[in-house]
């Protein structure tokens, strides 16, 4: 890997990590990562569902009285609500992540999702629930995510060990895809029955991954809590990764290009009105982008990718902008549905040398505020997407957001290219 002068050397990182227990280079083998791992996808499960659920029934409800495109300017604001507690609470939340007991935090933040579903079936079942409700319900989801990412990222390296690490991040991405593929299209199905069965199932999921969180015995408190006052140790934290050029590029570029070309509300918009395929085909069109990834992450676990990871993860994001271009030119569902799975393998690719160059580039005092940094430039960027997709079909219609994005990502890869030379030549990956 090629650093600049700046950042403090990635083999250091390993040093640091001495205080952690060496299970061997196999997690499968780790009792609790198995429940981490059956937690994790549950959980993502369960979020695809709700997220499905909440985003159509917004859009039925505003297409009542308004045309398409204000409908999609409220179901952009699901997304909007969620990122503003994400926003204030995620840098706090990576402190805490450092300072207190990390699978404590997973658990209470697993706990107040389940209470956020209970909310969402309690208005669906309600009959005509207001859009406030839902969208005071969504923000408080993403209260509880806040606290839930740093914690539960800074809490897998505990969990398995350095040496197990890398195949370990490689599974949790084969669970979160599962969950993205399975979610959307079950959500569709679920709410082709009804909305109130919907909400239901994710909380039934919510239940089990809070069960499976609890069951984890590995000691989550940090070895090494930081020194400093609260915000002293944030901005600590904000230091280290503003000082590793190679990690602020690549979330920066991540952030930017997300919110230029994210499809998780263009997907819905396309569907009921472009190309008119219903809730069911809305599921199905979302669960392509997971296929592709989750393909691409089966083929990662078997072929890795150890050396050139700039020029990989430059190329990945080309490719993810080159196919919201061809989504949004599409009027053909598998064309449409092709587009979203080749992206979705992009953006795979990215994904895995992210979090690769971000773990191993941090020691485990600080993982949970590096953690928080990453989530608020890349988990808080899925919400302001949506909350930006919207906007801009407001303005540009969908074909035209669409169209847009996919230029936008183009232009970004190369601006970044540009301006992280020390990225776009990283090498190894290990």
């Amino acid at each position: 890997m090629t650093e600049s002068p700046e950042a403090p050397p990635p083999a250091t990182a390993p040093e640091a990590d001495t205080t952690l227990v060496d299970h061997g280079e196999n997690p499968w083998k780790i009792r609790d990562f198995r429940l981490l791992w059956l937690g994790r996808l549950t959980a993502v499960l369960a979020i695809q569902i709700q997220s499905t659920a909440v985003i159509w029934q917004v859009l039925e409800i505003a297409r009542r009285d308004h045309p398409i495109e204000q409908a999609s300017l409220y179901a952009g604001m699901v997304g909007l609500v969620q990122f503003i507690p994400l926003l204030l609470l995620t840098l706090p939340a990576g402190e805490m992540a450092d300072r207190r007991d990390r699978k404590l935090t997973v658990s209470a933040c697993m706990g107040g999702e389940l209470v956020c579903a209970l909310a969402f079936l309690g208005l669906a079942l309600s009959g005509e629930p207001p859009l406030w409700g839902l969208l005071g319900v969504a923000a408080l989801f993403g209260a509880c995510r806040a606290f839930l990412a740093p914690a539960s990222q800074a809490l897998l390296p505990m969990v398995v060990g350095m040496k197990a690490l890398p195949r370990a991040i490689v599974a949790q991405s084969l669970a979160f895809q599962t969950g993205s593929i399975a979610g959307p299209t079950l959500g569709g199905l679920l709410l082709a029955v009804s909305t109130p069965f919907a909400y239901a199932a994710s909380t039934v999921l919510f239940v089990v991954g809070l069960g499976c969180f609890l069951l984890i015995r590995t000691d989550g408190r940090p070895r090494t809590p930081p020194a400093h006052g609260r915000w002293a140790a944030v901005k600590e934290g904000l230091a280290y990764v503003w000082r590793t050029r190679v990690v602020i590029g690549a979330i920066s570029l991540d952030l930017v290009v997300v919110l230029l070309a994210g499809v998780a509300l263009l997907v819905p918009v396309f569907a009921a009105s472009v190309l008119d395929v219903g809730p069911q085909g809305f599921g199905l069109l979302r669960a392509a982008f997971g296929v592709g990834a989750l393909v691409m992450a089966l083929y990662l676990a078997r072929f890795p990718i150890l050396r050139r990871g700039g020029l990989w993860m430059f190329s990945a994001v080309a490719v993810f902008g080159v196919c919201t271009l061809i989504f949004g030119l599409s009027q053909v569902v598998w064309i449409s549905a092709l587009a979203l799975f080749i992206g979705g393998a992009a953006d795979m690719v990215s994904v895995n040398i992210r979090q690769t160059l971000i773990q191993i580039a941090t020691p485990d005092e600080m993982r949970g505020r590096v953690s928080s940094v990453s989530m608020l430039f890349i988990g808080a960027s899925n919400e302001l997407g949506e909350a930006c997709s919207g906007v801009m079909v407001r303005l540009l219609g969908p074909v035209g957001a669409a169209v847009f994005g996919g230029l936008g990502a183009l232009a970004a890869t190369g601006l970044w290219a540009r301006a992280f030379p020390d990225l776009r030549k990283a090498d190894r990956l290990t």
